[in-house]
């Protein structure tokens, strides 16, 4: 089979590339020269199996076999809404309703405020496709006092898709600001802040909660708003105008017995189809009208939706449908991607779209009443058949919202628009597609029995349901008519004109009986004789646009393939990978700017909308950018910075996808059916772009004219999972899409040597297309498929194992491999030949172009059919009969090819391939197939000696060390274990554990086996360990097994003598007691040569000599922070190393956003924070760049010298490589595989203990050069110094601080969290310290247990939830290998603190001293040392350190120690050689909870640690006391004096004059119920007021988290009363108070007791700036100065949303601590102790009383004149009526008695 002609001969390795020529060729000599494969030259071809082996010229099959999209998936939404701002509206009670789809949640209601504070937490679980996912609205609205009665008022509302959030970085916004805005209103603006995060987790997924940092930084709302990237702040509102046209195409949707029912009733048969098309976008929903009865509908109408701009809702959903009176059913779905129809670029356009047909594809065209493919309808999923087109365009405009004529709510409205011309989208013209199918093999057996044919349609052209429709009828699709019709003919061609008459297309093969191929297979038995279709079709000639898509696509496909090669190189450690990158980028910048010479053609075509022109110059600029971006880029390519340069041209490869994707469509793609006996079997799809001809070979599909491999797939639903992974059929076709006008070559791309054969039409009719191809000439061959090994198969027994065995398909033959029993690691060692396999076409096409060979890897069961393992693909290396078989290309290499089962990598197969011509003189012209002479394996082949890899011998060192966490097997416990080894055929046994029970550790701890294995390491055998257990009788059950897939980490190299050069030199490392900015100090060590003696000193300007602090320069404003020792604690110790924590990750964010050409400077200047670097200190540290150069001056950073701890913002193994840093941890697995898309999440569950131990493999010649090590123990072999593994007690420490972002287990929302802890067999749980409704909940306790290793080795830490009934539930849990922790020569037992200090906050808590630990270490890394010096000095191997000598007790004495020197060592020992290493410093983790039956997914975070003291040891202390701080009680007194300017309310009743009655209202934020009114002011005319009143607030208050602490019952049910923190602020209104109606608020201003404009003077200073500008006023805190007096302004909104002023109040605030307020008691308003004169009011206010008559005249005549006279009226009415019922019997008794 051949490659298309025009390309020249193997030209796809090295002709455009000149760049890799120069080491093919070295690779060459180097094989010519070492004479055995050198192992450069040998070539991996995992990752691109298919694309570096599949050469160029034949396309490239897709292996991925499963669709991706539609498979449902976990997600979950987290959203947390802390608090909103700036809402608009007086005195409102604002809730926040959280709104995913159909989901709703509420927060709780605030009462009385416009800047609630929430902190709540929600979350949304779902299970749906991600595409469902991404297009669910989430909808932010705040709501205006809701409760049971009322739904409340709408505020404002914010939405945006999920899919925006999702694809933010770490799928998460945090801590940003929505901005509310009002649906029914576009013209007013923002309505307000609200304050949220917001994550999306998939499974899988891990977020990092960034650390909750001081809240003051995110107070500027404007600079946090919630928008993605890009965005601007400021959005407008818009109007998107989708026009609907008209659809044709659609499918018959009633049975015939229907339609003949129907036809009974109605008397004519109708189009059975009553069609409406429903649009979707942001929320909203809008339908066209329904068209009745009509298979080519026309709407004309246009749906407008008002919503701001740019939008943040992805995709406008349209929707064909059939309007029923039943249900409406979809008949197909289209999406269309803003991101793809607009560009927010400087030269950006706004979404526009058409007029053009937009193609939907969705189920069969078969009509059946359960159509069990509808959700491909739904688009879900990929459609298998083409379902309608419509007609649509897209517009957009921007409101100007004050023009007085616009509309101002946004429902969706439908207004009809102007017929549309037919020419419009483009002229009509007839295209022409042929397709021949040269081989269909793969056929499943379970449709073999019945003869099958296979159908192309394009469109509704070809497909058997709807029939061809001949070009008579064309006028119905092509608009006018016969006029056109004829015109066409006259203008075309003679020839052609006759054959137009009654060309009929031939959409289908003739039916065929398969032949069986083996057990699983059949083919079609086409030999010689291969069917073709052609079909004509007429379709709009928009093929510019699928051209300039080609061009884009071709350019991305050889990036692809070139940047795949460049990994190939890197990962197989080939020489140059840097050559080959400059050559792929060289070649990309060729491709891009033949894109701009091509893609500017045929300006003027008819049918040219808006969209295509803009996204020209789109494509065009962004073409340009990436051409001379690669052009600027390939010059800067070194071997350095290869990887870094990579990851560039990668997004050029995802932007250029991004571009080759046209929005508007034209053609149809082209759909293959496999149809056996009448029913649709199976599908592929090919797009038509990829088949579609054009002269300019850029410009042409990459499969057109070219042999495809395709392989049809099951449509829908049943396509997931295993179902869909067996190939239902392999096609070779091929395909050719072009206008009929072009069709002179389309079979040129064919393999050579067929004759056509024609329906016979008579004489004189040659041109018409051929219906069958018969191929004269076939060329013999024998393929050798040489199958060496594969590793890390899927799973497919219950066992853990499989049975693997690999069946190989060339052609229609296929062999098998002999099955290897109970391994995922086979070594077939085998040969496969398959003779005389007849191939068609010419010889030279066949060398270069081989058919593709594929390797399904199955499992044997002993009943029952074989599982399918995986699939990949290959290419043999073809050598014709006239060709030498030798270097370079035979023997062919071994390569390992990715293995892929469904979507999903399933291992890797080390293989090769050749196909060796039979020439003339038979098989004796083959060379000699030699295998190795030593082993006899019958009828098996083994794999020649050339090509198998060359073997040397190696010893493996096992070390047996223990078996932990077993789980029962088949019900029974596993009670004496043994771990069997197996490497390469060979191994080893461990000893038998006796009583698993008892001691679970291996009496003997190394031994070892000799095994041969291939020099070249990337061709190593996996290790298998498997455990057996086993039982009476002699019998054992596999427990479980690992493969150990790569033994790279595990190769002992010899020390180099190089380093121990070093060695020789002296460093003096001076450390200062008191370390300031210390980075890593070595940075600042002059490394000198080797040799010499280097003496350096860092010298520290910090402090002087005596560690006392240098006077401070500026002012004296931070004196007060002075921090006294007894007040601190533990807790200030862990808030500073929070805070240096949240700097350091803002540096490091700082860091990685700086340009790439600063980041090697960066990097070695401390920007980006290493794990390595000392405990973090009280200064920004990764500010470093800066703070190098100058002593840092204290007063610029605020905060007092503490002693800190490291805070890691994840769990320690993970910065400590899980502490393997001798002994390892293999998981054991058992069970079959998940069918799950990710199976390592599946792997989770199959895990049923671990293995403990290590491994140590080198070759043979070296052991002799090792044992000549003093002290060298020979049983341990390489093991040396490790410790023993008897059974050891221990006392594990836990401490648990806090936990935050607990997944809610209550259906409030909240959680009632407590901790449990579980180790062996010890059960804590703290059930009644549960903490009530609280998410984030502080526990800070501490708890001892007693443990053994290594029996209990795994701590679980868990958080349930409380529950008042039932049992409590799971929140989540984290559990910790402490063992690993224990013997980790990190010393992770108990933290190094920072500072060594015998009393206070920071008091030692290791029960060994720093020089005990110190002097242990020395003595076993057999270091000279620790020798302590005079001067401070302390000398370790070859290291001098230098720090204090002397500490204080607690009376104040100073005393000589040395633990300052030997402290700082230890802070330092990774800097000692040989053997130093990082020692753990005192510490906290943060570990993510998870729960078992949400894998993958967190439940929130858990901040602790764990310290470990042997028992045999001196005893430690008590525990720390980490208990949560008390808030301390506080008092604040206001005193109201005076205020000033109120407004002026109400209306004087007899003047006429405006007066007030003033009130002023306090309370702060969170004590709502303690308001305090002074009393009223009445009648004030100038909106003076004097009170003298004074308000008294006790409240509990956390210093150092700077928030009230509030406790009370939620509701009268709650069980208890629930702990609130809420930030302290203080709120002040004034209101006019009214007699009979309800009081009217005037104003407000609230003011946080932390940081608050300091008051004015007077009342004239005092202005409204105080509350808009705040960021220029001076401010204070009442917890600083304790007593302030000033003038503040009140505010209130008026109609245009703006602040205006309202009045003034003169205040004094005075903040007492408890125990003060308790010795000066005051009275609340004036009354005693200490009471306030009353105020001085005019007596104008008691007008009120003196004249109560004119008042009530006042009322009665003016004001409420109407309503006396109605009111008097109404009850005259009712004494007639009264009095007519009453006196009415008597009348009707004497007119009875005639009276």
């Amino acid at each position: 089979m051949k490659r298309s002609k025009h390309r020249g001969h193997k030209e796809d390795r090295n002709g455009d590339e000149p760049a890799i020529l120069e080491t093919e060729d070295l690779d060459r000599q180097g094989m010519f020269m070492g004479g055995g494969p050198d192992p450069d030259t040998i070539s991996l071809a995992s990752v691109t199996a298919v694309t570096t082996n599949v050469s160029n010229k034949r396309s490239k099959p897709d292996i991925k076999m499963e669709p991706s999209a539609g498979r449902p998936v976990d997600y979950q939404v987290s959203v947390t809404v802390i608090e909103a701002r700036q809402l608009v509206g007086l005195n409102m009670d604002p809730v926040v309703c959280v709104e995913i789809g159909e989901d709703k949640k509420y927060t709780s209601m605030k009462e009385s405020t416009n800047c609630p504070y929430y902190n709540e937490y929600f979350v949304f679980d779902f299970h749906v496709p991600p595409d469902v996912m991404f297009d669910k609205i989430l909808k932010l609205s705040v709501i205006h006092s809701k409760n049971l009665l009322r739904s409340g008022t709408l505020v404002g509302t914010f939405k945006l898709d999920v899919g925006t959030i999702y694809f933010q970085q770490e799928h998460q916004f945090y801590h940003k600001w929505a901005v509310l805005s009002d649906p029914d209103d576009i013209t007013a603006g923002c309505k307000g802040y609200v304050k949220c995060d917001i994550a999306v987790v998939a499974k899988g997924d891990n977020i990092k909660t960034p650390h909750k940092a001081n809240e003051s930084d995110e107070d500027d709302i404007e600079g946090n708003l919630l928008l993605p990237e890009g965005v601007p702040a400021e959005r407008q509102w818009a109007r998107y105008y989708l026009k609907i046209y008209r659809a044709e195409g659609l499918p018959r949707m009633n049975t015939s017995i229907m339609a003949n029912v129907k036809k009974a009733f109605i008397g004519e048969n109708k189009d059975l189809v009553d069609p409406y098309v429903q649009v979707q976008f942001a929320g909203q929903k809008g339908k066209t009208s329904v068209q009745k009865s009509c298979y080519e509908p026309i709407w004309n109408e246009q749906i407008v939706f008002t919503e701001m701009f740019p939008p943040l809702c992805k995709r406008m959903k349209i929707q064909l449908r059939d309007s029923d009176k039943v249900n409406d059913v979809a008949i197909g779905t289209h999406f269309i991607d803003l991101r793809k129809i607009a560009n927010d670029g400087d030269k950006g356009f706004l979404p526009t779209l058409g007029p053009a047909w937009v193609n939907m594809y969705g189920s069969t065209r078969t009509y059946t009443l359960m159509d069990e493919y509808q959700e491909l309808n739904e688009g879900l999923g990929e459609g298998v058949s083409f379902r309608a087109r419509l007609l649509i365009s897209l517009g957009m405009e921007i409101l100007d919202t004050a023009s007085p004529e616009i509309t101002s709510s946004t429902e969706v409205q439908v207004e009809g628009v102007p017929n549309i011309s037919e020419t419009a989208t483009g002229k009509m013209e007839e295209f022409f597609l042929f397709g021949s199918f040269l081989e269909a093999t793969m056929i499943d057996r379970k449709i073999g029995d019945k003869p099958i044919s296979f159908e192309v349609a394009i469109g509704n052209y070809g497909n058997e349901v709807d029939g061809v429709v001949k070009p008579k009828t064309k006028g119905r699709k092509g608009g006018d008519g016969d006029e056109e019709e004829s015109e066409l003919i006259q203008n075309s061609s003679e020839e052609e004109m006759d054959d137009d008459d009654d060309l009929t297309s031939v959409a289908v093969t003739p039916p065929m009986k398969p032949v069986i191929t083996d057990r699983n297979y059949f083919h079609l038995p086409y030999f010689e004789r291969k069917p073709c279709i052609y079909i004509k079709s007429w379709w709009q000639d928009q093929k510019r646009r699928l051209y300039n898509a080609n061009i884009i696509d071709n350019i991305a496909h050889k990036l692809e393939d070139g940047l795949n090669d460049v990994q190939e190189i890197i990962k197989t450690e080939k020489a140059y990978p840097e050559r080959r990158l400059r050559g792929v980028l060289e070649e990309l910048s060729h491709g891009c700017s033949q894109f701009l010479s091509l893609a500017n053609k045929d300006q003027n075509q008819s049918g040219r909308t808006k969209l295509d022109r803009e996204r020209l110059k789109l494509c065009m600029a962004e073409v340009e950018s990436i051409g001379q971006q690669a052009k600027t880029m390939r010059t800067q390519v070194k071997k350095s910075t290869v990887r870094d340069k990579i990851k560039l041209a990668q997004n050029f490869l995802l932007k250029l996808r991004f571009l080759a994707d046209e929005p508007q469509h034209s053609v149809p793609d082209v759909f293959i059916w496999m149809i056996s006996n009448g029913k649709r079997i199976a599908y592929a799809r090919v797009p038509s772009k990829d088949i579609l001809f054009s002269n300019l070979e850029e410009e042409t599909g990459k499969d057109c004219g070219k042999v495809k491999t395709i392989f049809l797939r099951i449509p829908g639903k049943k396509g997931f999972g295993p179902a869909g992974w067996t190939v239902q059929a392999k096609i070779e076709i091929y395909l050719w899409l072009g206008l009929n006008r072009q069709r002179k070559d389309y079979l040129s791309g064919l393999p050579n040597g067929f004759e056509e054969n024609k329906l016979s039409k008579g004489p004189g009719l040659p041109s018409s297309p051929p219906i069958s191809l018969t191929y004269m000439m076939k060329q013999i061959f024998q393929l050798r498929v040489h199958m060496y090994q594969a590793r890390s198969l899927f799973a497919a027994d219950s066992t853990g194992l499989s049975d693997p065995f690999a069946r190989v398909f060339f052609s229609t033959q296929s062999q098998v491999t002999e099955v290897l029993a109970e391994t995922l690691c086979p070594t077939w060692d085998q040969l496969l030949v398959f003779e005389n396999v007849e191939l068609f076409g010419t010889a030279s096409e066949l060398r270069d172009d081989p058919p593709i060979i594929v390797l399904e890897i199955y499992d044997q069961d002993t009943v029952g059919k074989a599982d399918f393992m995986g699939r990949t693909f290959a290419k043999p290396v073809v050598k014709m009969a006239d060709e030498h078989y030798g270097p370079p290309r035979f023997p062919p290499q071994l390569e390992y090819y990715q293995i892929y089962r469904g979507n999903c990598t399933a291992g890797e197969m080390l293989a090769a391939f050749e196909l060796l011509q039979i020439g003339p003189n038979g098989k004796a012209d083959l060379p000699p197939i030699d295998g190795p002479t030593d082993m006899d394996r019958g009828p098996i082949l083994p794999v020649p000696l050339g090509i198998r890899p060359v073997l040397s011998k190696y010893r493996i060192e096992v070390l047996f060390w223990g078996l932990r966490d077993l789980k029962r097997v088949n019900l029974a416990q596993v009670d004496r274990p043994r771990v069997d080894i197996e490497c390469a055929g060979k191994g080893v046994q461990s000893a038998l554990i006796p009583n698993y029970k008892k001691n679970p550790n291996f009496s003997t701890l190394v031994k070892w086996f000799e095994v041969d294995l291939p020099e070249n390491e990337l061709l190593h055998p996996p290790l298998n360990i498997r455990v057996v257990d086993c039982r009476a009788f002699g019998r054992y059950t596999l427990v479980g097994s690992h493969a150990v897939t790569s033994l790279r980490k595990f190769i002992h190299r010899a020390s180099d003598k190089q380093a121990n050069n070093w060695s020789t030199t002296e460093e003096i490392v001076v450390v200062s007691l008191e370390q300031e900015p210390n980075f890593k100090k070595m940075d600042t060590v002059v490394k000198l040569d080797s040799c010499s003696d280097a003496v350096v000193k860092v010298e520290d300007d910090e402090k002087d000599g005596k560690g006392k602090k240098k006077k401070r320069k500026k002012g004296d404003e931070i004196e007060e922070e002075e921090l006294d020792e007894s007040m601190l604690d533990w807790w200030s110790k862990y808030f500073a190393s929070i805070e240096t924590l949240t700097e350091a990750l803002k540096a490091q964010e700082a860091a990685l956003s700086d340009s790439e050409d600063k980041d090697d400077m960066d990097l070695a200047d401390g920007g980006d924070i290493k794990p390595d670097d000392s405990p973090v200190k009280g200064t920004k540290r990764g500010k470093g760049k800066k703070e190098k150069k100058k002593p840092v001056d204290l007063s610029e950073r605020r905060k007092p010298k503490l002693d800190e701890l490291k805070v890691y913002p994840k769990e320690l193994e993970s910065e400590y490589d899980n502490f393997e840093d001798w002994l390892h941890t293999f998981n054991l697995f058992r069970g079959k595989g998940g069918d799950d898309e990710d199976q390592n999440m599946a792997d989770e569950d199959r895990i049923i203990g671990k293995f403990k131990g290590s491994l140590c493999m080198y070759k043979v010649s070296m052991s002799d050069d090792m044992s000549r090590d003093m002290g060298f123990d020979s049983n341990m072999g390489m093991f040396q110094n490790i410790p023993h593994n008897d059974p050891i007690n221990i006392l594990v420490r836990v401490y648990v601080i806090r936990a935050t972002d607990l997944h809610p287990a209550d259906i409030n929302g909240k959680a009632d969290p407590y901790i449990a802890i579980k180790l062996g067999k010890t059960e804590i749980k703290d059930k009644e310290n549960y903490i009530s409704k609280q998410l984030n909940p502080l526990f800070g306790k501490s708890f001892d247990i007693e443990a053994t290793f290594p029996m209990d080795s795994t701590l679980t830490v868990s958080i349930f939830d409380w529950d008042l009934v039932g049992t409590d539930d799971l929140i989540g849990e984290t559990k910790i290998d402490l063992e690993n922790r224990y013997y980790s020569k990190h010393r992770a037992t108990c933290g190094v603190a920072s500072n060594y200090a015998i009393h206070g906050y920071n008091v030692w808590r290791d029960p060994m001293k720093p020089t005990q630990i110190l002097a242990k270490l020395c003595k076993e890394g057999k270091l000279d040392g620790p020798h302590y010096g005079p001067g401070g000095r302390v000398k370790v191997a070859n290291r001098v350190f230098m720090a204090a000598t002397e500490i204080e007790d607690e009376n104040g004495l100073k005393k000589q120690t040395d633990e300052h020197l030997a402290l700082t060592v230890l802070r330092h020992w990774e800097e000692i050689p040989r053997v130093g290493c990082k020692l753990i410093p005192e510490h906290v983790e943060t570990r993510p909870l998870l729960h078992p039956d949400k894998q993958g997914i967190e439940q929130g975070r858990i901040e602790m640690w764990v310290d470990m003291f042997p028992k045999d040891m001196t005893a430690p202390g008590p525990a720390l006391d980490i208990a949560p701080r008390k808030p301390k009680k506080f008092e604040l007194r206001v005193i109201v004096w005076n205020t000033d300017e109120v407004v002026l309310e109400d209306d004087d009743i007899f003047t006429g004059e405006k007066s007030s009655d003033i009130f002023v209202r306090g309370w702060l934020k969170g004590q709502q119920e303690d308001k305090q009114d002074t009393d009223v002011h009445y009648h004030s005319i100038t909106g003076e007021g004097n009170f003298n009143w004074r308000f008294v607030y006790p409240f509990d208050y956390l210093m150092a988290e700077e928030k009230i602490v509030i406790s009370k019952k939620e509701s009268m049910f709650a069980w208890d009363e629930t702990e609130y923190k809420i930030p302290a602020r203080l709120n002040l209104q004034v209101w006019d108070a009214d007699h009979f109606s309800a009081d009217d608020f005037l104003g407000a201003i609230e003011l946080d007791l932390n940081r608050f404009p300091r008051g004015a003077k007077t009342a004239k200073q005092c202005t409204i700036e105080m509350v808009t500008n705040e960021a220029e006023m001076p401010m204070v805190s009442i917890f600083k100065q304790k007593r302030i007096k000033g003038w503040w302004p009140f505010v209130a909104r008026d109609e245009n949303d703006e602040f205006e002023l309202t009045g003034k109040v003169e205040a004094e605030l005075h903040l007492l601590t408890g125990e003060e307020a308790e010795k000066f008691p005051v009275g609340e308003g004036r009354n005693e102790p200490e009471p306030l004169e009353k105020p001085n009011r005019p007596d104008t206010s008691l007008l009120w009383f003196l004249t109560p008559f004119k008042a009530i005249k006042h009322l009665i005549c003016n004001q409420y004149k109407w309503l006396a006279i109605k009111i008097v009226t109404v009850l005259l009415l009712l004494a007639i009526v009264a009095l007519f019922l009453y006196s009415m019997p008597g009348y009707m008794v004497k007119k009875m008695m005639g009276a």
